[in-house]
């Protein structure tokens, strides 16, 4: 019997342990926290390059140049003149926010129907022309008065002179001369002789093409004529020069029913011809003559910004002083009218310009600031989060390494063997760096680490408790002890 129970099986550590795993068994590896490190620094590079790129963009997008197209003719036209040399002007400004691309046109209508089609971003529009319904005012490039006169009557002998035009109702059976191609200018001839009754289809209206209207005029083509252009339009004045003959003067007809066209027509307004505007001695005209005027406005399409309209406002009045001595009609463009009954409406941006309320780049970015905060802070709460998600294994491995650390304590206070007490203490070694590093990295907190230490010395205390009283035990009594603990389980 007693070789019977010497020979029996001695019952080991891992039998004692019914409650978990055996304390020299080792744990799974748990998961490195490299991993989780690498990922939660590649979402943070991700994000901050993201943002970077937002930013970048958009102080891009902000402060690049804008080019708007600007339809203007026709060719050779004092309006195309001062528009390029605005263009030019404006392109050589080292800082400036708006470019101007002119798109050359036949004239105000065709230059108002490409706005109208969208195919341009600006157009120079006479205001007595169907405006399109896209268009805004932005400024007045020019005012434009109607010159309406008679030259001197031809002297010479067998030649049965007509009876002189001394006022605009006696045209009728007249061959009236038109200045310029443009049907707009005709039809200002017919408003103003329907206002005094004339019939204009027994009126014989010719047309001269600007290149051709001082030779015509000089050859007599017509009785009278009809000019239209700034007061101080070189076209007009020679024009007048050319029907001067044999030291005569012409006759100006005035149109002193100026305020009720206009009342009737709104793109028409009452002015004056200044005496002597257009040079010469005796003067000419001799003393003030009553006429009509209209504008040529540059207009915006309606879907162009109000923050680019009010910086185009604002540059073009701040070069127009630069361009007066080469181009004088760029002295004369004029604010809108930013009326509510104004004949066209004033664009946002303009009126911003001419009222003092342009808004700054924080008013105008200042919602996208705002939602951009938003966003960031967003942001950061979802990588905090996330951050969190990614150490959550971590955290998980730290608790189960814990428990597993107090199993360990347990089993040590119990132990037979140094060499098991010695393994269980390379385990704890490794529990102990690997919650280090979890600490490091944020997976567990401070409380945790503190309690997780006074397990750990209570694990070392035991250990080195569980060996002095194995030291100090004979061999036959341990396997004794042992073997006692084994028949009571």
């Amino acid at each position: 019997m007693r070789w019977q129970h010497e020979t029996e099986p001695q019952t080991t550590v891992q039998e004692l342990m019914t409650d978990g795993p055996s304390p020299t068994e080792a744990l799974p590896p748990p998961p490195s926290p490299r991993t989780a490190r690498r990922r939660l620094a590649f979402v943070m590079l991700a994000g901050v390059l993201a943002i970077v790129g937002v930013l970048a963009a958009g102080y891009h997008v902000a402060t690049r140049p804008v080019t708007l197209r600007i339809a203007v003719g026709p060719a050779n036209s004092d309006d195309l003149k001062v528009v390029q040399a605005l263009a030019q002007a404006f392109n050589n400004q080292p800082h400036g926010q708006v470019r101007l691309r002119p798109t050359q046109t036949d004239g105000a209508l065709a230059s108002a129907k490409l706005l109208g089609d969208g195919k341009a971003d600006l157009a120079i529009i006479r205001g007595d022309l169907d405006v399109p319904k896209n268009a805004l005012a932005v400024a007045t490039l020019r005012k434009n008065v109607a010159v309406l006169w008679v030259p001197p009557a031809a002297k010479g002998k067998g030649k049965k002179a007509a009876p002189a035009i001394t006022k605009i109702t006696q045209l009728a059976g007249r061959r009236v001369g038109v200045v310029g191609r443009t049907e707009a200018n005709v039809n200002l001839l017919k408003v103003i002789l329907q206002q005094y009754g004339v019939d204009p289809a027994k009126v014989e209206i010719i047309q001269f093409p600007v290149t051709e209207a001082v030779e015509a005029i000089r050859n007599q083509k017509a009785e009278a004529y009809l000019a239209a252009g700034p007061v101080n339009s070189k076209i007009t004045s020679d024009a007048i020069a050319a029907s001067m003959r044999d030291g005569g003067t012409p006759k100006f007809l005035a149109i002193d029913s100026a305020e009720a066209i206009a009342q009737n027509h709104p793109a028409y307004e009452a002015s004056e011809i200044p005496a002597g505007t257009f040079g010469g001695a005796p003067a000419k005209p001799e003393e003030e003559v009553k006429t009509i005027s209209f504008s040529h406005h540059i207009v915006a399409r309606k879907g162009v910004s109000e923050s680019t309209i009010a910086v185009f406002t604002r540059q073009l009045f701040a070069i127009r002083q630069t361009l007066k001595n080469e181009y004088p009609l760029a002295a004369k463009i004029e604010t809108p009218d930013t009326d509510k009954d104004a004949t066209i409406p004033v664009h946002p941006g303009a009126a911003a310009f001419v009222d003092g309320e342009e808004k700054t780049f924080f008013e105008r970015y200042s919602d996208f600031i705002w939602w951009g905060l938003m966003g960031l802070s967003a942001m950061g709460s979802a990588g905090a989060w996330f951050a969190g998600y990614l150490k959550k294994d971590e955290r998980i491995a730290s608790s189960s390494q814990r428990d597993r650390l107090l199993d360990m304590l347990a089993a040590a206070r119990n132990c037979d063997s140094t060499e098991e007490l010695d393994q269980m203490q390379l385990e704890a070694d490794g529990i102990l760096r690997h919650t280090l590093e979890s600490f490091e990295h944020g997976a567990i907190e401070e409380g945790s680490l503190t309690a997780f230490n006074i397990a750990l010395e209570q694990f070392h205390n035991a250990v080195a408790d569980r060996k002095a009283l194995l030291m100090s035990m004979p061999q036959n009594l341990q396997r004794a002890s042992a073997q006692f603990r084994a028949a009571g389980a």
